[in-house]
């Protein structure tokens, strides 16, 4: 990732930050042990694929209620950045609704998800 990217995800975590509700949200015990035990790049690829079948087509099935809340490191983080669906995507991260996800919107979503996994994973770890 490059610098402008990092600024990028580093000032919307910082902002998602301040919000109550997706501050609320953290790992779990099972879903660390489920990171510790794939690994962070079987977990970015468990990120790119759900977000690229349940969130990069114009129109998700059962947009707003597709992301489950839990099991799932990726899950959680979803809902901690406010990439669960394409309401969210729009409001907090300017993404329109009713237009498929480029490849790198897509990616920023994964960087983004995974940023925020790694730096629950830190505050465990410390």
């Amino acid at each position: 990732m490059n610098d402008k990217a990092k600024k990028i995800i580093d000032d919307k975590l910082s902002d998602l930050s301040h919000s109550k509700f997706r501050s609320s949200f953290h790992l779990r015990k099972k879903e660390l042990a489920y990171l510790n035990s794939k690994g962070y790049e079987v977990i970015k690829e468990h990120a790119r694929d759900f977000v690229k079948k349940k969130l990069a087509m114009a129109y998700p099935e059962n947009d707003g209620a597709q992301t489950p809340m839990k099991n799932h490191p990726v899950f959680i983080a979803q809902h901690a950045t406010a990439t669960c669906c394409r309401g969210c995507l729009e409001k907090w991260h300017h993404i329109k609704k009713g237009k498929e996800l480029t490849i790198n919107e897509q990616n920023y979503i994964v960087e983004l998800i995974m940023e925020w996994i790694k730096r629950e994973n830190e505050k465990i770890v410390r």
